[in-house]
C-alpha cells in the first residue's frame, strides 16, 4: 500500500463563507487523478509535492503529541520549517531563541524532535503572556493569567529551556544568550520585531537561521516592509516562503 503523502486541514483565513470555501477545496481535490502529494490548510493549497515532513517519524511523533488545536494542527508546514531551522542550528555555536512563544507548542515540538534536553544548548523563550487593548498587536485566545505558569510547566522537564515573561527587548536583561544558533520571531508587531533584531541579530552565529513567522502574510505587510528596510541596510534580503514565513541566514 502506498504511503499516505497528503495532509488536509480546514484552517484558512480571510474567507467570506467558510462552508462554501471548504466545499470548493473538497471539489478541487476530487477533481484530481490522485490526492497523493496534496496539502491544504494555513492558506496553502499545493499539489504534487513530497511533503517530506510527513515521513519524518520523529517530527510527526512530536507534532501529534503537542499540536492539539485546529490552528496548531493546521500550521504543520510552518512548524516543520522551524524544526528544520533548529536542527541546522545544532551544528553551530550558540543557543536557541523564540520571541513570542505564546503557549510554547512549536518550541516544545522542536525540543522533542531534537531531544533538546540532552543537548549542550539553551532555549530562551520570551512572551508577555498577556494582552490589553492598548497593545498594538492583537490578542490571542489564551493570553491571560496563568499562561506563563502553563508554559513553564510545559518545559519543566527541560532545565536548559528558560521562559522569560516581559516586554522585549527589555526582558533580554533578565536572560539572553551571548551567541544564537537559531532564532524564531513571531510578535505580530513591526516595531517590536525591529527592536529584537537590533538587540539580537548580531549575536547570531554565521550560518544561523532566522525565521520571521509573519513576514509573508499580507495582513502583516507593515512587518515585511520594516524588515526589508532593516535587512537591506545590512546587505541581507529576506526569503519569503509559501508558508507565510520569512527566512534569513546570518
Amino acid at each position: 500500500m502506498p504511503m499516505k503523502l497528503q495532509y488536509h486541514s480546514a484552517l484558512f483565513f480571510g474567507y467570506k463563507d467558510e462552508r462554501r470555501f471548504i466545499d470548493i477545496v473538497r471539489t478541487l481535490l476530487l477533481s484530481l487523478k490522485t490526492v497523493q502529494g496534496t496539502f491544504t490548510g494555513d492558506n496553502l493549497i499545493t499539489l504534487d509535492k513530497n511533503l517530506s515532513f510527513l515521513t519524518d517519524q520523529k517530527f510527526m511523533s512530536a507534532f501529534e503529541k503537542h499540536a492539539q488545536t485546529k490552528i496548531e494542527k493546521g500550521i504543520i508546514w510552518r512548524t516543520a520549517v522551524l524544526a528544520w531551522a533548529a536542527q541546522s542550528g545544532l551544528r553551530l555555536e550558540g543557543d536557541f531563541v523564540e520571541c513570542a512563544c505564546y503557549k510554547g507548542v512549536s518550541a516544545r515540538i522542536v525540543c522533542d524532535y531534537l531531544d533538546f534536553g540532552s543537548k549542550p544548548k539553551g532555549y530562551y523563550l520570551y512572551d508577555l503572556f498577556a494582552h490589553d487593548p492598548a497593545m498594538p498587536h492583537h490578542a490571542m485566545t489564551e493570553h491571560g493569567d496563568g499562561l506563563y505558569d502553563q508554559v513553564r510547566s510545559r518545559f519543566s522537564d527541560l532545565p536548559n529551556v528558560t521562559v522569560t515573561r516581559g516586554q522585549a527587548p527589555e526582558s533580554f536583561a533578565v536572560a539572553a544568550p551571548n551567541r544564537i544558533a537559531f532564532m524564531h520571531i513571531d510578535m505580530n508587531n513591526a516595531e517590536a520585531e525591529t527592536a529584537v533584531l537590533e538587540a539580537l541579530f548580531d549575536r547570531m552565529t554565521p550560518g544561523a537561521v532566522l525565521i520571521l513567522d509573519d513576514y509573508g502574510w499580507l495582513y502583516y505587510r507593515n512587518q515585511k516592509l520594516a524588515h526589508d528596510r532593516w535587512f537591506a541596510e545590512r546587505g541581507y534580503a529576506v526569503l519569503e516562503l509559501p508558508t507565510g514565513q520569512g527566512m534569513v541566514i546570518r
